[in-house]
């Protein structure tokens, strides 16, 4: 029998949390102003696993944790290379008026990104990579966006599983980091 995954504390030391963007909300109704808190929070391993959330509360502690749960049920896992430093190969996105550029860099370049893109792949574990927005802003779209170009990733070995080659022929004879 499998042994069951770690509950509770142990379960979220684990992960690297990073509040993302906050906003606050207010429906207007008969009686006045309904507040409300909307909050983004990626959540990682460094270890190429990554999930984004979306939480909604009226208090911002009960937002962020909403969408740390979330975030935590979003997870993913994704290739990264060169013993997870960066991403194997240049991916974009386009989420509604978003569209996210990201490419892999060379050691010692660091995460060139804006704040939303930033948290996301710090969270994911790369700690080398160029990358771009374009249109919207919106952290909401972006952060989505960010998640649609990862969703491209592919390792060696799944591209040569795809196109029914081996992996060396893939490779070329080149040196491969």
């Amino acid at each position: 029998m499998a042994a069951r995954r770690p509950r509770g504390d142990d379960f979220a030391q684990s992960f690297e949390e990073r509040v993302i963007y906050i906003n606050r909300v207010a429906k207007v109704v008969k009686g006045g102003k309904n507040l409300g808190f909307t909050a983004i929070v990626a959540v990682g391993d460094k270890n190429g696993r990554v999930g984004v959330g979306l939480g909604k509360a009226r208090e911002v502690a009960d937002a962020i944790r909403k969408g740390s749960e979330i975030a935590r049920r979003n997870m993913k896992s994704y290739p990264l290379s060169d013993g997870g430093r960066t991403i194997p190969h240049p991916v974009e996105a386009e989420f509604e008026a978003t569209k996210v550029i990201i490419k892999p860099a060379a050691p010692g370049t660091g995460v060139i990104a804006g704040g939303v893109v930033r948290a996301i792949l710090e969270a994911l574990g790369v700690q080398d990579a160029i990358t771009k927005v374009l249109g919207s802003r919106t952290p909401i779209n972006v952060a989505y966006c960010t998640i649609a170009a990862l969703d491209q990733l592919e390792s060696l070995e799944q591209v040569a599983a795809r196109r029914d080659i081996p992996v060396e022929r893939l490779k070329g004879g080149l040196k491969v980091r």
